[in-house]
């Protein structure tokens, strides 16, 4: 088989492919045993430090209380800033120029100023202009810092996936007097929603993992956060980590997972369901009209 990206390998390719694949497997064998290795030597896997993750005090206590103050960062996060990101990036690409320059400025503004710094600025904002109460505070700076940052980068990503739609539909849409409004809504989001969704599970997983720095720098009490504070109980910190990046990457997997098979239904529905007709069919319904005419 082939495309103008891709040609099918011939035998020297497949036999270089193979020797590539064996190599890479070994060195990645010998990557894990020698982690392994050195976790033994340094008595990183012993059972003592590893027993409390089989308790249901370290889960209870630790563990998914922080997982809990995650993922509700995330989801408030992920409500605020997608809707706020979609009308940003529509916003950008107005036909008003007293609209289309102020969003962008906006836009480039907070997409070019790091996460954990909004985190910041937006805890100070709130210590000294609001009567936030200390414990409530950081989950408050950590959605804000989310929410401004992602909100623009998810502004770009709508506004790329509109702008990637053939000119056609646009053109078509006006041409049977749909309004910029009535077309992007009925006609060009739509289209581009399949398009765009990729990109777009791609920040809301950069949503969940960036939950982390509040917790590092503003003492929110999220999963790495909580983290730390079984690792001093337990004496445990390697596998404290090990068992937290487990968690994450089986969260996100499931997030990457629901978006695949979303984009699947998406692409399903998009499709014709309609029967294809032979020529013998269309011959039988032309005479059946005509028919029906002649009565």
């Amino acid at each position: 088989m082939t495309s103008i990206l891709y040609d099918t390998p011939g035998p020297r390719a497949k036999r270089r492919n193979l020797v590539l694949t064996v190599v890479f497997t070994v060195l990645l064998a010998l990557l894990l045993w020698w982690v392994w290795q050195t976790l033994d030597d340094k008595g990183q896997l012993k059972w003592s430090l590893w027993k409390p993750f089989t308790t249901s005090e370290a889960w209870t206590t630790y563990l998914l209380p922080g997982l809990a103050d995650t993922l509700k960062a995330a989801a408030l996060a992920m409500v605020i800033a997608l809707p706020l990101g979609a009308v940003l990036g529509i916003a950008r690409m107005s036909d008003h120029r007293w609209v289309r320059v102020p969003v962008g400025a906006v836009v480039e503004f907070f997409r070019a100023i790091p996460v954990l710094l909004l985190m910041l600025f937006a805890n100070e904002l709130y210590v000294r202009s609001t009567g936030i109460p200390s414990d409530e505070r950081p989950l408050y700076a950590v959605v804000t810092g989310l929410v401004l940052y992602n909100a623009s980068v998810l502004a770009e990503i709508v506004r790329a996936g509109i702008l990637s739609l053939p000119k056609g539909q646009s053109e078509a849409a006006m041409a049977i007097g749909l309004r910029k409004s009535q077309t992007m809504a009925s006609i060009l989001l739509p289209q581009a929603v399949a398009a765009m969704l990729p990109a777009i599970v791609s920040q809301l997983v950069v949503i969940v993992k960036d939950t982390a720095l509040g917790g590092v720098m503003l003492g929110f009490t999220e999963l790495l956060n909580s983290r730390s504070t079984l690792a001093a109980n337990y004496a445990n910190v390697i596998p404290s980590f090990i068992v937290v990046a487990v968690i994450f990457i089986v969260l996100n997997f499931i997030l990457t997972s629901f978006a695949s098979w979303l984009e699947g239904r998406l692409r399903r529905s998009k499709r014709s369901t309609g029967a294809v007709l032979g020529a013998e069919k269309i011959d039988d319904l032309n005479a059946a009209e005509i028919g029906g005419g002649s009565r």
